[in-house]
């Protein structure tokens, strides 16, 4: 994995030094000699990760961590502080400064390239969601991010099968959090998959399970991939603390465990959660409305174009019939001129919602246009597909539409038309199945309307 790195001291032979180890192990490497020329590159061309001193004359290391974190544009570059600091009161300083992490000189290249790769990791996932939520935000379908932490209502769970540490652990984070803890490992997995933690904290030292494996265990399943995982290791444990952060363990604490210091790194580690979150439910919101009509809350025609086609396909594979029906409400246009356009959207929402309380959950519903309505069903033949557009049609006929603030009630009939690939031509597509529902539709409504007509085979 390689890297943009910024390299940030005073002292022109330290970042030299940096640099070489940095580019033999083919990092990209920027080197900067002050605090504010930091700030500036940083912000012409956002680095991957900086490495940052802390003594520089002018603009110390804490002002530039703390103005890059300001930044909307560097604020999620992560910053490691490299400096003959080793008090704990700097190591904390630091963290609440915004740095990610804090390592004393002289540095061990080993644990400082297993750190610049896991931050370089989590920041280049950070970069594609954070890609896609500007996307969304230019479209006007997402919202701003709001990175405020609320402690109380964050779950951390500690896996610890050391009762003494784990209840020092908990004193220590206090009444902040919701907190959670588990002796047995095996135990520990179930806990964590079923849990929704925003935190969980490992002893790197239990002994009912290889610690590394418990880790990776629960970085490989779905439900704990981006919970992010605080381990706790011995002083002077380089190699397993290397291993850790190599199969994606984000933050690591060394006994004895400092109040200060474990408080700083729980709040970055759960205010990272919490942006990577909004910019991945924003991701998701945008998607859905790019694919969702927003008056009935079913598809609309553009996924419609690009699913049907690959349901069309898996049913030409499996010989499996697909069958589609097309409804239009009946005399839809009269509902408007008589009662009003808030009055006909309310028709089509009720009708969509008996929509989607009639298909399956394999079903495809969607809104195929003004007061159309298609709905594509797999491994179902044109007599299957009668019956349920029968149904339907009962359904809407006997229901009464209540319209403004029920001082009307009005019937609406729709008319259904159905095609199926069971009687389609040899060199059938999905369009000629929508085209042969839709003519079969045209029957019905010549034919005097509220009706299910079938397609000819």
């Amino acid at each position: 994995m390689t890297a943009r790195v910024l390299v940030v001291d005073d002292l022109e032979p330290n970042v030299k030094l940096l640099e070489a180890k940095l580019r033999a192990e083919y990092f990209d490497v920027i080197g900067a000699y002050s605090g504010e020329e930091a700030v500036r590159l940083a912000n012409e061309e956002p680095p991957d990760i900086v490495l940052l001193d802390v003594m520089m004359p002018g603009m110390d290391g804490f002002e530039v961590c703390r103005q890059l974190k300001a930044t909307p544009e560097t604020m999620h570059v992560p910053i490691v502080m490299v400096t003959a600091l080793d008090q704990q009161a700097d190591r904390v300083a630091g963290l609440e400064a915004g740095a990610d992490d804090f390592l004393s000189k002289p540095v061990e290249d080993v644990a400082l390239f297993a750190r610049v790769r896991s931050l370089t990791r989590l920041k280049m996932m950070t970069d594609e969601l954070r890609m896609r939520y500007a996307t969304g935000k230019g479209l006007g379908v997402v919202k701003e991010i709001d990175v405020d932490v609320n402690n109380g209502d964050r779950r951390i769970f500690i896996i610890d099968d050391n009762e003494d540490q784990a209840n020092k652990l908990k004193a220590s984070l206090g009444d902040n959090f919701a907190l959670s803890h588990e002796t047995d490992p095996e135990v520990a997995l179930g806990r964590a998959r079923s849990g929704d933690f925003d935190l969980i904290i490992v002893n790197m030292s239990i002994e009912g399970m290889d610690p590394l494996r418990l880790c990776s265990s629960i970085r490989s399943f779905e439900e704990t991939r981006l919970t992010p995982i605080l381990a706790v290791v011995r002083q002077g444990d380089t190699r397993k603390l290397v291993r850790a952060l190599d199969i994606g363990v984000n933050d690591y604490l060394t006994r004895p465990v400092d109040k200060n210091e474990l408080t700083a790194r729980v709040s970055t580690q759960l205010q990272r959660k919490t942006y990577v979150d909004q910019l991945r439910s924003s991701f998701q919101a945008s998607l859905e409305m790019a694919v969702t009509d927003q008056l009935t809350g079913l598809y609309n025609r553009r996924y419609l174009a690009s699913h049907l086609s690959a349901m069309f396909d898996r049913a030409f594979w499996t010989g499996r019939a697909l069958s589609v029906m097309i409804l239009d409400i009946d005399h839809f246009k009269n509902i408007n001129d008589t009662y009003g356009h808030d009055a006909g959207d309310k028709v089509i929402k009720e009708f969509a919602d008996a929509i989607a309380g009639t298909v399956r959950g394999i079903d495809l519903a969607c809104r195929y246009g003004g007061e159309e309505f298609l709905i594509a069903m797999p491994d179902t033949d044109l007599a299957f597909a009668g019956v349920v557009a029968e149904r339907l049609r009962q359904e809407i006929a006997e229901t009464k539409f209540v319209l403004n603030g029920g001082r009307d009630e009005i019937n609406v009939t729709v008319s259904i038309g159905i095609s199926s690939t069971e009687n389609g031509p040899s060199e059938d597509t999905a369009q000629k199945l929508i085209k042969r529902a839709d003519e079969a539709l045209y029957e019905a409504k010549n034919g005097g309307r509220n009706r299910v007509i079938n397609s000819a085979a």
